[in-house]
């Protein structure tokens, strides 16, 4: 909007989550007067530092890609460059059929480039069927097909099952034959519009990958928790004037006479010039169902997945892990728990506050599992000892334990979803002044939101380029970056 533009404006941002408070930090800089109203006692969203047994910890999302600008960036806009770290080791497994094995080198989000790849985690006869994938005629993706039926129809459900469902449900809790190949692996979707064999493709993103290698580590931590993140951006948010209610939710969203926008919050009334929408669908939903009623409908439609953590301190004199941060675990296996990060081994930082304290988490919960998540606390401790016992022989009694749940947490990205993202940019984009941004919309990492947020800002400028490149370029990466 003009006002804004102009750097004259008031902004009002509805979310003080990562993509919120990211909103905010760029209105500030383009000279807007911004408030903030968040419905929770805190900031931070699904980044949320927490502390078990006198150590600190991430209680949430617990890194973030680095081979993206823009989180890494906004760490070091607000003090964090200092704290950025990568993790101590990077070297995962997979607990499947019976066992902990090498998490497999030489594929794309779990699709390989050669059978060999993924020798010792599929069996023998479904090594076979990749090899067979370069005979198979052509297969059509057409606007946008699920990543489970794409691969199993190239490679065969093992390949699916046993690798690409664990790792996409690392990033989505979901299920790999319901998620969107074109939002979720952007890159694998070009490439099976331009090559008649899924392997050959995986092996021309790899060559590519192999031409112009990118230095420095893949993810990175913050000293102190990624939770951290947000709190600092507060800060900075703060610092340059703007303002951060909490405990403050919006109620009403209405356009004014004089063509900005009226925000009922606590009891009170806003006016604004422009509004940044930044909460989760069915919250955005209900705030746009006055003004912009298609962009309502099409955000009730989204799904979301509820997860649980489950953060386990030990004494280091009776803990003996396997090596590497953690494992993943196919659904296909039948445990409870999804994965595991041994924290301690993984970060540096964690490790550094108490050597004879060792952190373990595990991670329950996936798209359309409830009977799991409605056990007490006590009981989502008890199964993940249970099969931390029988992945590493960990049967040791934990010092403290802390479950956070995630309830609703994670959006669903199913085939067309980035057609209804489109749809409901378009709806909102009619109206001046408004905009949303957030996990929703063009990825669950943390990089995602902040380039959601930024396009967003970007858009009440008048700005659609940042829009457009999303659109053309999701920033979801091969690796995710919001799950374990």
């Amino acid at each position: 909007m003009s006002g804004v533009r102009s750097g004259a404006g008031r902004a009002v941002v509805i979310g003080a989550g990562i993509a919120g408070l990211a909103a905010a930090h760029r209105l500030l800089e383009r000279g807007a007067r911004v408030t903030v109203l968040e419905a929770s006692g805190r900031v931070g969203g699904k980044l949320l530092p927490g502390e078990i047994a006198g150590v600190r910890v991430d209680l949430g999302a617990e890194s973030l890609l680095a081979r993206r600008p823009e989180a890494v960036g906004l760490a070091r806009e607000v003090g964090l460059a200092g704290r950025l770290q990568p993790p101590a080791t990077a070297t995962a497994a997979l607990w499947t059929r019976g066992a902990l094995r090498p998490m497999p080198k030489g594929h794309v989000m779990g699709v390989p480039g050669t059978a060999g790849a993924l020798a010792g985690v599929l069996s023998e006869e479904g090594l076979r069927r990749v090899e067979r994938e370069a005979e198979l005629p052509r297969t059509e993706v057409g606007d946008d097909v699920a990543v489970g039926e794409y691969v199993a129809a190239r490679l065969g459900r093992e390949v699916v099952d046993r690798l690409v469902e664990p790792l996409l449900g690392g990033v989505y809790a979901g299920d790999a034959y319901r998620i969107s190949l074109r939002s979720a692996v952007p890159q694998l979707f070009e490439a099976a519009r331009t090559h008649a064999s899924l392997t050959e493709a995986v092996r021309g993103i790899q060559a590519r990958a192999a031409a112009n290698p990118q230095t420095g580590p893949v993810f990175t931590g913050i000293a102190g928790g990624v939770g951290t993140l947000p709190l600092a951006v507060a800060d900075s948010v703060r610092a340059r004037g703007g303002e951060i209610l909490t405990g403050t939710a919006a109620t009403e969203l209405r356009r004014a006479g004089d063509g900005g926008w009226r925000i009922t919050a606590g009891g009170r009334t806003l006016h604004a010039d422009a509004v940044v929408v930044a909460v989760p669908a069915p919250a955005a939903a209900a705030l746009l169902r006055a003004e912009v009623p298609a962009a309502a409908a099409e955000l009730t439609a989204v799904e979301y997945a509820s997860m649980a953590l489950v953060t386990l301190a030990y004494r280091r004199a009776d803990v003996r892990l396997p090596e590497g941060s953690g494992f993943l675990v196919p659904p296909v296996d039948g445990r409870t728990i999804k994965a595991s990060t041994f924290a301690s081994r993984k970060w540096g930082w964690i490790a550094e506050q108490d050597p004879d304290t060792v952190i373990v988490r595990t991670s329950v919960g996936r798209h359309g599992e409830t009977e799991i998540l409605g056990r007490d606390d006590a009981g989502l401790v008890a199964v993940s000892r249970h099969d931390l016992a029988a992945a590493t022989g960990l049967d040791a009694a934990p010092v403290s334990t802390r479950v956070t749940r995630w309830d609703d947490g994670l959006p669903q990205y199913p085939v067309g979803h980035h057609a209804r993202v489109a749809r409901i940019r378009d709806h909102v984009g009619r109206l001046p002044g408004l905009a949303v941004c957030g996990a929703v919309y063009d990825g669950v990492g943390v990089p995602a939101c902040v380039a959601s947020a930024y396009a967003a800002v970007d858009q009440l400028g008048g700005d659609l380029r940042g829009v457009e490149q999303l659109t053309a370029h999701p920033v979801q990466s091969l690796h995710g970056g919001a799950g374990e």
